[in-house]
């Protein structure tokens, strides 16, 4: 948003451009130059001191409101938020993201206090300024990163470096002998409210290491680390050292364990495999025994075919109707002729019939006798 200014002012003190009398000489045009927030993530943001905004435009206030509907539109919106952000975690990152995305077009500063601050009022740190420095700087949300911020932020401060709004949790944060350090932020409409993340801290991730510190002393030691370095005395040591021995040697023997049962569990399935192939062959070799010796099995069918065929082979055959007559011996007597026709009757008409029929051919009988 271009703004109108004059070199010169009225009489009164008010800018000739503000007054009731037309303006005397040009009025020029000054454009915000304020830094852009970051669009490409290849390259670490810069630090405050490299990148200052050297806009001489006039840098008017906003409101929540306004800012929320994307005004000024040739300009972003300036958040600050400050932190000591030691053990970078997800927590910081998570409370960054939101001062971020607080309005359509954000220009995020961080601030980080210095040791010297940190060690002041609020304790001993794990990461010294410079890796708390460059932690930020490689986070996504993170436009510009301002080193060694104050503890509590002054007008200059904020006139300084052009700042729109602060964003922090709403939790009263009391230090350097003041009950909320933001309280007069909020007095002036300036403080927009973060969100917490639940469950990580930085006291928290120190509390964890200092319950398991044998654990991790251990580990380091294992890793090639000398007891001089972990500041482990000469007895501890040689303890954390006996304790990774013993380690050792339960790990072995659970390996050996689990090994022993998978070789159990390996007979047991081939055991099962060959005992279930024997039951199939045991199966299949009685079944074609039945099929061949049983009662109604093959063999028998074939010892039938035979036998039938040996029979038939030693019974002699009949002499067929039309044969020959042999030539009689005159020493033994004619046979009698028998006729091998058939003799077709017809069957009797009633039981009467047939009683007679029956009775002529016992008559017959007898006459031949």
């Amino acid at each position: 948003m271009p703004v109108l200014t004059t070199d010169a002012e009225s009489e009164t003190g008010i800018p000739k451009s503000l007054s009731n009398e037309p303006p005397s000489e040009t009025m020029e045009e000054i454009e915000h130059t304020c830094p852009q927030p970051r669009l490409t993530l290849n390259a670490p943001a810069p630090f405050a001191d490299e990148t200052s905004c050297q806009c001489q435009a006039p840098h008017e206030k906003l409101t929540i409101a306004q800012a929320r509907l994307g005004t000024p539109v040739d300009r972003p919106v300036r958040v600050y938020a400050d932190g000591i952000f030691d053990l970078f975690h997800s927590g910081h990152a998570r409370a960054l993201m939101q001062a971020k995305t607080l309005f359509p077009n954000s220009y995020l500063l961080v601030g980080v206090c210095s040791d010297d601050l940190t060690h002041k009022f609020k304790g001993f740190t794990v990461m010294n300024e410079a890796e708390r420095y460059e932690a930020l700087r490689h986070c996504r949300y993170v436009d510009e990163v301002i080193r060694d911020a104050p503890w509590t932020l002054t007008p200059e401060f904020l006139e300084k470096h052009k700042i729109d709004f602060v964003a922090h949790d709403d939790i009263p944060y009391s230090s350097a002998g003041s009950d909320d350090v933001y309280k007069h932020i909020k007095e002036a409409g300036m403080f927009v409210p973060t969100q917490r993340t639940e469950g990580i801290s930085t006291s928290d991730i120190i509390t964890r290491i200092v319950r398991d510190y044998d654990v991790y002393a251990r580990r380091n030691l294992q890793r090639g680390y000398t007891a001089k370095e972990l500041n482990v005395s000469f007895i501890n040591e040689k303890k954390y050292r006996f304790q990774n021995q013993v380690d050792k040697m339960k790990e072995k023997v659970k390996n050996v364990e689990e090994r022993s049962k998978e070789f159990v569990n390996r007979v047991e399935e081939k055991s099962h495999d060959l005992i279930q192939k024997w039951e199939e062959k045991s199966r299949e070799f009685i079944g074609n025994f039945l099929e061949l010796f049983g009662p109604d099995g093959a063999w028998k069918q074939m010892f039938q075919e035979r036998s039938s065929r040996m029979l038939q082979a030693l019974s002699p055959k009949q002499s067929p109707v039309s044969s020959p007559t042999r030539s009689r011996s005159p020493s033994r007597s004619p046979s009698p002729t028998f006729s091998w026709l058939p003799i077709k009757t017809s069957p009797p008409s009633s039981p009467k019939a047939a009683s007679a029929s029956i009775s002529s051919l016992s008559e017959g009988d007898e006459d031949e006798k």
